[in-house]
């Protein structure tokens, strides 16, 4: 027989625990707990905590690329306790990168690298963004060209330098992730920025880098010579 959460002994608890030791006592299951408040029926919140954390393998980086879509589907989320999960997991995204505040002006691969690292390094699908910079390489904004797997057929010159020029850039640098984990370039990243950058000299507009980043690891192709 499943016991509800208040039927757990005090100690045992994620809440009375909470109070008693501290949040930095508690699990990743029981501080999910905590944030789902309430579990369904014949499931209490810790159990199904659990569940939340198996659809990312146990990893609290992969849960936060979690759209709030997919946790809701977990049997006893739904969408209120899924938007209240990701709130939770959001805020101590901001809370990390106040400490390590993206760069606001790039002089290289290293700060793309740390502006894009916190969002890409863990999504389990390809994102292209474009990053447009001014005159004097301050980034202007980040721009999110397509989701998905990456080939020159899905990233058209056409979106990337449309969204590039209604920010007024003077340059960009685009950027993908690999799910994988490894940023060595593909045939087809290869493809794509040498379109990439034969239509930034047409139009006055030039690439100045292509940055894949792979988990921690990252690969320009400027630092490489192969743009």
């Amino acid at each position: 027989m499943t016991l509800r959460l208040a039927e757990h002994p005090e100690l045992d608890r994620p809440r009375e625990r909470f109070w008693l030791r501290g949040p930095a006592a508690l699990t990743a299951q029981e501080l999910l707990a905590i944030l789902l408040g309430t579990g369904t029926r014949g499931r209490d919140a810790l159990a199904v905590a659990a569940d939340v954390l198996r659809t990312s393998d146990g990893s609290l980086r992969r849960l936060m690329t979690r759209t709030a879509a997919e946790l809701a589907r977990v049997a006893g989320v739904g969408r209120a306790k899924a938007a209240r999960l990701l709130a939770g997991m959001e805020l101590g995204r901001r809370a990390a990168t106040e400490a390590d505040p993206a760069p606001q002006r790039v002089g290289g691969p290293a700060d793309v690298h740390r502006y894009y690292a916190p969002t890409l390094r863990d999504l389990a699908v390809e994102e292209f963004h474009v990053l447009a910079l001014g005159s004097q390489s301050q980034i202007l904004a980040d721009l999110l060209i397509t989701r998905g797997i990456l080939n020159s057929s899905l990233v058209h010159p056409r979106e990337v330098f449309r969204a590039a020029i209604a920010e007024a850039a003077a340059g960009i640098i685009v950027v993908h992730n690999h799910p994988s984990g490894d940023p060595t370039p593909s045939a087809d990243d290869r493809s794509v920025t040498r379109q990439l950058v034969d239509a930034g000299r047409l139009l006055d507009l030039p690439v100045y880098d292509h940055v894949i980043v792979g988990g921690e690891r990252y690969v320009s192709f400027a630092e490489a010579g192969l743009l």
